[in-house]
């Protein structure tokens, strides 16, 4: 008996299959590609916005459901592929293009805000994305030892060139300084150094640029505003009132520089115990306290760990040394949904959904 199948049909039912996070059909948002058919079977390939998209397997299951209900239809073969949305901004300090350029701050120090920024970078990088790393705290630069780096690899055509570990393009004052040097500069200084990071490396094409801000609210993170638009921020937060006060003044720092708020990340929240139970160390959801007096989302919880101490110590990241832990999984989780909100926030700046369409 002759198969009907057609590309119209699977188009038609995949055009019944929603983003999870854009709230459009597949079809429509140029998510289905390459689709053809062999007898019954059915090939086609589902193109993400980040590769790091936290909802796949819900994608996967919805995608599949929906092919498989088209009469006629045996196998269902289903590749996947990504593509990053580019949010819009112009950056002309940058010859090549970045796509986007995510800045990870917080009101204090001391909150693990550099270990976040470092994770993530690496775990966009663990899924294939060309990542970043910025570290902008010209005071303090901690991300060289973080990432187990001591020095750049030479200039090419008069540009500096990052330093490369686990995938993640790597810049910091901290390579160009002896460690033990203090750098006592005023803003003028400060912003020279920023605004050559951003013009004087060669970064290649980027995914994401991950920027490591210093704990404040001063000169850097207006240098780094004003020097390279910013896709959005990230507010590291532990759970104690003081932390929550600082952080509170990061974020409406973020609101007067006009930079898109992605969420806070809550780090430290608990320690879990031998026996199963957990320590409130810092206190109890204070960071999801300050994202909902804030009307900001709130990205997540991260639990204490020494492997994370270990992790910097030792300049393997705890997603890389420690990949199945509690910890390193709230990380990778972390990532995940800030880069779906960096895809969300360019497709939406692009015009190709409404506003009101996203969720």
């Amino acid at each position: 008996m002759q198969n009907n199948l057609t590309k119209e049909k699977i188009l038609a039912a995949l055009s019944q299959v929603d983003d999870p996070e854009l709230h459009q059909d597949l079809v429509s948002l140029n998510m289905i590609r390459d689709v053809e058919i062999d007898g019954g079977d059915v090939a086609f390939t589902v193109v993400l916005t980040t590769p790091a998209c936290p909802l796949k397997g819900q994608i996967e299951r919805d995608v599949r459901a929906a092919v498989s209900a088209v009469p006629g239809v045996g196998e269902i073969k289903l590749a996947w592929d990504s593509s990053v949305p580019n949010d819009g901004r112009s950056r002309g300090l940058l010859s090549v293009p970045i796509r986007n350029v995510i800045a990870v701050a917080s009101g204090k120090g001391g909150v693990g805000k550099s270990t976040v920024a470092v994770n993530m970078a690496v775990s966009l990088a663990k899924t294939g994305a060309r990542v970043g790393l910025l570290d902008a705290d010209i005071y303090g630069p901690n991300v060289p030892t973080m990432m187990g780096l001591t020095e750049l690899p030479p200039p090419v055509n008069e540009k500096m060139s990052p330093a490369e570990a686990y995938g993640v393009k790597v810049i910091s004052i901290g390579f160009l300084v002896k460690p033990t040097q203090a750098l006592i500069w005023r803003g003028p200084m400060l912003h020279s150094a920023i605004r050559q990071f951003a013009s004087d490396v060669n970064w290649g094409e980027l995914d994401y640029l991950i920027i490591d801000l210093p704990p404040g609210t001063g000169d850097a993170p207006l240098s780094v505003a004003q020097s390279l638009p910013l896709s959005g921020g990230v507010i590291v937060t532990l759970p104690q009132q003081v932390s929550l006060d600082d952080a509170r003044r990061g974020l409406e720092m973020f609101r007067q520089l006009d930079v898109p708020i992605f969420g806070v990340v809550e780090n430290m929240s608990y320690l879990e115990l031998p026996d199963g139970s957990r320590m409130d160390v810092f206190g109890q959801g204070g960071g999801e306290r300050l994202a909902e007096e804030a009307g900001v989302p709130f990205i997540g919880s991260i639990p204490m760990d020494p492997a994370v101490r270990t992790g910097g110590d030792s300049g393997v990241p705890v997603v890389i040394a420690a990949p199945d832990s509690p910890v390193a999984r709230a990380l990778e989780a972390v990532a995940a949904d800030v880069a779906a909100k960096v895809s969300v926030a360019a497709i939406q700046k692009s015009g190709m959904i409404p506003i009101e369409l996203v969720g």
